[in-house]
């Protein structure tokens, strides 16, 4: 069988993706994770007078703890079954890569399995996080440097 054929079969074959309901569902759950970060957000300025700037900080780390509480009960998972992408894109997704890396290598122990582990699926993100910062770092210096931009 060569290669044309085989495509024609295997696109007759394979299930079709529902394309639209996957973006709907993606884009509402993404949208719910933010809207929740926004009321955490709201809740840090309103009672213990935060600025809009200053709440970030910890409204990134409480919406990463929600997120490792409801992957520790296993809530998340089908929270990301239902919305796919729109799961995995915001801070939230970053602490349920972190804490699953860590359930599933607790059997391990404690320091090679969990220590050891913990940071699997979330070092890359980090590593590519901390070099953008500082490459746009290094532009944004070099262009005030040169007069292009002030600061």
């Amino acid at each position: 069988m060569d290669e044309k054929k085989y495509a024609k079969l295997e696109k007759e074959i394979s299930p079709k993706t529902p394309l639209m309901r996957n973006m709907i569902f993606a884009f509402l759950t993404g949208g719910t994770i933010c809207l929740v970060g926004q009321f955490v957000s709201l809740f840090y300025m309103t009672y213990f007078d935060f600025t809009e700037r200053t709440a970030s900080n910890p409204t990134v780390a409480t919406m990463i703890f929600f997120a490792m509480l409801l992957t520790g009960f296993g809530l998340y998972k089908k929270i990301a079954q239902f919305g796919g992408a729109g799961s995995a894109v915001p801070i939230t997704g970053f602490g349920n890569a972190v804490i699953s890396a860590a359930i599933e290598h607790k059997t391990e122990g404690y320091v090679l399995g969990v220590g050891g582990n913990m940071f699997k699926l979330a070092g890359s993100v980090i590593l590519f996080g901390v070099f953008s910062a500082f490459v746009v770092a290094l532009i944004k210096t070099i262009l005030v440097k040169f007069g292009v931009v002030s600061w």
